[in-house]
């Protein structure tokens, strides 16, 4: 089975099935998808009826199941309820769906670095994507689940990416090259700001990101790739109205065991891990450093390198030029990790050895002005040994190239933080101009305000929409009580609530003194209103989903 999924699908759609056609040339396969038993089956085209509706799709993102159905029908009142859960339920897959940064490919692995491609079997290289694809990265793994089970359908199937992804054709010295950046958000320990800090059980990280820059030159291919991710040990900062809640370190979790879970991972895949600990070492971030650095020394690992740098105390007073000190301190560890880079023959030059690993509070503003920072340096590096710079040259001088880099590093910034902040990042106008502005500093004031109004008011839906979304959360039909719609009291309203799934361990639901409590955004009575047939939409990046009517069916499927 070759590595690819159908490029060109027509969707037609009757009230009891869904019919994917697959059109490309020589091909005869149709999906079926039962709307009642949720049945997968895989026929021809003469079996698709003629009076089914149709319209063009690009690939089916998966199915979810959700609650209204013909056997409620008996008691009028529990199925108004169950429309009304499932019109609540659509609204949160929209909600997700209509974050920018999603993207697949048909023919490219997009889940996977260069290295990691290189380093594979003919066996794998003839796996479907949806197969061979690094589950970190999968944002539709848990919609796809039904169609993963049938390999004869993996064709239909697109794993989908959330993250960012640029690519440009760039010059320099008339010398044509090809610069790409990709971050892959990990849907593990997946989520919004404050409901998701540290790590799991599991040691999976939040706001975990891989971030690759590639280089494609006469047929020859380089890459670095970087890490960041929430500190790994269990801490929250659940808000509470404060604009800066304090983080919480919890006192009887098993840090070290979590804390080596992680890195354990983390040194298989990447291999040597550099710690850049960009948090203050005062105030309410101090005893996270410490905790850090303690953890990092109680473990012992010479694979693991940790460098805490204040960021924050270094450029204060608009000293953004300090930077280098960091970059100084790091250049010799940089070299030794190395890029990746294949030739034109597709023998491989260098390995990348291990990674950069940045965090701040949240991995984003402070984060990615370092990485920017760091992947300029591998660059520079990279294209001299391509031969696109001449010796002595230096990418800042290249003034096309970088307005390019610089505007490109300032927008995976903000797609990264309006997926985990709600809104764009700070500290971009150093990223795009290389200078700290004053109109810079007000913009963040802004962000800043926006950040705080949706981390205490509307995050509660947002993080209740992933979890349903990358099923942590999963909709019981026999369940004879919604979550949705539990009463609460005075007191309710004016707690903080727990959302639908438990963000320590992800169980659902969560049990606060005998009573399930319901998802945080009902206590600003969150509705978003959806047509009784929302119909054909063009998804965020590159693809469609439809949701077929929540009154025809019991399940709403997701193509």
């Amino acid at each position: 089975m070759a590595a690819t999924t159908y490029e060109r699908l027509k969707l037609h759609i009757t009230t009891e099935k869904f019919y994917v056609e697959a059109c490309d040339d020589g091909v005869d396969d149709v999906l079926i998808i039962d709307r009642v038993s949720t049945e997968v089956t895989l026929s021809v085209k003469k079996d698709i009826p003629p009076s089914a509706v149709t319209r063009p799709i690009f690939g089916i993102l998966g199915t979810i199941h959700l609650v209204a159905g013909k056997e409620e029908i008996r008691n009028k009142l529990r199925w108004t309820n169950k429309l009304q859960d499932n019109k609540t339920f659509l609204a949160m897959i929209n909600h997700v769906l209509s974050v920018d940064g999603f993207y697949f490919s048909t023919t490219y692995d997009l889940t996977h670095t260069l290295q990691r491609l290189s380093n594979t079997s003919p066996e794998f290289q003839e796996m479907s994507l949806l197969e061979r694809a690094d589950q970190r990265f999968v944002w539709n793994c848990h919609l796809l689940r039904e169609l993963s089970a049938q390999p004869e359908v993996h064709r239909f199937a697109l794993p989908v990416l959330h993250g960012f992804i640029t690519m440009h054709s760039c010059s320099i010295n008339g010398k044509y090259f090809d610069w790409i950046l990709i971050s892959r958000r990990s849907c593990f320990r997946a989520g919004v700001r404050y409901y998701v800090r540290g790590i799991d059980s599991e040691g999976h990280a939040a706001n975990f990101v891989e971030t690759e820059q590639i280089v494609h030159y006469n047929g020859s291919k380089a890459s670095f790739v970087q890490t960041r991710g929430s500190i790994p040990v269990f801490w929250s900062q659940r808000p509470n109205l404060k604009y800066k809640p304090r983080p919480q370190i919890n006192k009887v979790a098993n840090h070290m065991d979590g804390f080596q879970r992680h890195f354990d991972s983390q040194l298989i895949i990447y291999g040597k891990q550099v710690i850049l600990n960009l948090v203050n070492q005062k105030g309410s971030e101090k005893p996270l450093e410490q905790a850090f650095a303690t953890m990092v020394s109680s473990l012992g690992n010479g694979m693991i390198r940790y460098i805490a740098f204040d960021f924050h105390k270094e450029c204060k007073n608009m000293r953004w030029d300090r930077l280098s000190i960091l970059l100084d301190r790091v250049a010799e560890m940089q070299d030794e990790l190395s890029y990746f880079l294949v030739d034109s023959t597709g023998k491989v030059v260098t390995n990348q050895e291990g990674v950069f690993r940045s965090n701040c509070m949240d991995c984003l503003d402070r984060t990615n002005v370092i990485q920017s920072l760091l992947a300029r340096r591998s660059l520079q590096a990279q294209l001299q040994r391509l031969g696109v710079l001449h010796v002595g040259q230096k990418l800042e001088e290249q003034d096309e190239f970088e307005k390019i880099y610089k505007n490109a590093w300032a927008d995976n910034a903000n797609a990264c933080a309006k997926q985990y902040a709600g809104t764009g990042a700070l500290k971009t106008d150093f990223t795009r101009t290389g200078k700290r502005t004053q109109l810079g500093l007000v913009k963040d004031g802004w962000n800043s305000l926006i950040r705080y109004y949706k981390n205490n008011f509307s995050d509660g839906f947002r993080q209740d929409a992933i979890d349903l979304f990358l099923g942590n959360y999963s909709v019981d039909e026999l369940e004879s009580h919604s979550p949705l719609s539990v009463p609460r009291d005075l007191k309710f309203l004016a707690e903080d609530s727990t959302p639908l799934t438990c963000r320590d361990c992800w169980r659902q639901p969560c049990v606060s003194e005998g009573k399930v409590q319901a998802y945080t955004s009902e206590i600003l009575r969150y509705q978003f209103q959806i047509p009784q047939c929302s119909g054909y939409r063009h998804a965020v990046s590159h693809g469609n989903y439809w949701f077929p009517s929540a009154c025809k069916s019991l399940h709403c499927a997701v193509v």
